[in-house]
């Protein structure tokens, strides 16, 4: 599935990071790249453990914590800490299948990547191009979202991000490990969940249907969580 996370960040916090970024010392972005993405990658990337990527990775960590929206879709048991790209003068990602495990390098953390995310820093008129492109079989979905808009899409899929030609793009991308591995029993779960609040929304949370409703959403993800 991929679903459109609104207004993770708001304004203030988009412009308080991005003048962060402007300002940030950035490397080449094939530091964490495997040996495919290494063939596709022309961009450039904070070091994972620069003091500003560490910091402003935990500002959008907490802002995670207050999506319920995210959470319903992701229902995250780790996740991997933000990363942040940058974009400009023809810079591009080439068609590529992100790494099913995802290591933090000089510890032991690591995640099996269900999901993947982008959340998009830089306002869309700010620059041309730089669409990520999300190939799902006969359909290439092209995403330009709004600064403080996330993407949650399957870390499986082939997907790329297109040149950018005028201006420059700022992101921070990360990966998700979810406590139900198996995607459609996510996508199950996440439409049950949207469902439940709409009618919650509608009959009042303490209705017997919603009640009935929300002990089956709760007993299934019993079934089938990891955690």
């Amino acid at each position: 599935m991929m679903i459109v996370i609104p207004d993770v960040l708001t304004a203030a916090e988009v412009a308080a990071i991005t003048d962060r970024l402007a300002t940030a010392d950035w490397v080449d972005g094939n530091v964490t790249s495997g040996t495919q993405s290494a063939l596709a990658k022309r961009n450039r990337q904070l070091p994972e453990d620069a003091p500003v990527a560490m910091e402003l990775g935990t500002r959008i960590l907490d802002a995670l914590g207050r999506a319920p929206r995210f959470v319903a879709a992701a229902l995250p048991l780790k996740v991997y800490p933000p990363l942040f790209n940058a974009y400009a003068g023809g810079e591009a990602f080439g068609t590529h299948v992100d790494s099913a495990i995802r290591i933090r390098r000089g510890t032991d953390f690591r995640i099996r990547s269900d999901l993947s995310a982008t959340l998009f820093l830089a306002d869309p008129d700010s620059y041309d191009g730089g669409e990520l492109v999300v190939d799902q079989g006969l359909t290439d979905h092209r995403i330009k979202l709004p600064a403080g808009h996330m993407l949650l899409y399957p870390a499986s899929t082939l997907h790329r991000v297109e040149p950018v030609t005028r201006g420059t793009r700022f992101a921070a991308f990360f990966w998700i490990q979810s406590m139900v591995r198996d995607p459609a029993a996510r996508q199950m779960l996440f439409d049950l969940d949207q469902t439940i609040q709409a009618l919650g929304a509608t009959l009042g949370a303490g209705d017997d249907r919603v009640v009935r409703l929300t002990g089956l959403y709760h007993n299934l993800l019993r079934r089938w969580a990891d955690a």
